[in-house]
């Protein structure tokens, strides 16, 4: 089942290899490639079997999945809760304020601490939480400006990201068709769309929770218990 999995995300990483951006990107990371192993030692010890939950967030933080490979990928999370400390290399060519150190970055991504604190705090054991859950990102590109500042997909033109919907769209078709969730939700509305648009003839509820970036006022006021709360009331958390 797991074996689907790493098919389907390097079908993904060679669907989105040599695209090019025009202004304002200046530099493109491809955590799929440069952190393929570490991604997927993700896949194949927590991708097996069929899920009932399915969470889904948009595109890596520039401390978590981009460092490390793994969806909201905060280090200490990975490397301590998880137990993955798989090598990580170096893109092509690297921004000079955005180098990529893998499990030696001391930065911590708040949005992947806050995710996976959250769990860790229901499930002590990993293998407990991924019995049953499984977190995946939609897009693995990182968009950066000549700055190193980090450049959203709406920020982009709608037809340079065509190819990038295309090939993010099937992969996560392949990814629920895999899993078969019976819950699926969206880490935030941007999410909970894509998933909408993928879902296809799958029977799973979607829903989404509030997006744990401390950018939002309200992530800010007790995320972990807002998640929670929304999670109950979707049915998917007793």
């Amino acid at each position: 089942m797991n074996d689907l999995l790493v098919k389907s995300a390097k079908a993904l990483r060679e669907s989105l290899e040599g695209l090019s951006f025009s202004f304002p990107v200046a530099h493109v990371y491809q955590p799929l490639d440069y952190a393929w192993e570490s991604h997927c030692a993700y896949l194949r010890q927590f991708g097996q079997g069929q899920k009932k939950v399915l969470f889904l967030g948009m595109n890596p933080g520039p401390y978590g999945m981009t460092q490390t490979g793994v969806p909201f990928g905060e280090i200490a999370a990975v490397r301590d809760w998880m137990g993955i400390t798989s090598p990580v290399l170096s893109p092509r060519i690297v921004h000079p304020k955005r180098p990529i150190e893998g499990f030696s970055c001391t930065r911590s991504e708040v949005s992947g601490r806050r995710l996976w604190g959250l769990f860790a705090s229901r499930y002590s054991d990993p293998n407990d939480f991924f019995h049953d859950h499984f977190v995946a990102n939609y897009c693995p590109l990182v968009w950066m400006s000549e700055s190193g500042a980090n450049i959203t997909p709406d920020k982009i033109s709608a037809r340079e990201m065509q190819p990038v919907e295309t090939a993010c769209q099937r992969h996560l078709h392949e990814v629920i068709e895999i899993l078969q969730p019976k819950f699926l939700i969206g880490v935030g509305a941007y999410a909970e769309q894509r998933l909408r648009a993928a879902a296809g003839d799958s029977s799973g509820q979607i829903g989404k929770i509030l997006h744990p970036s401390p950018a939002s006022p309200a992530a800010n006021r007790d995320w972990a218990g807002t998640a929670t709360r929304q999670l109950i009331e979707l049915g998917a958390w007793e």
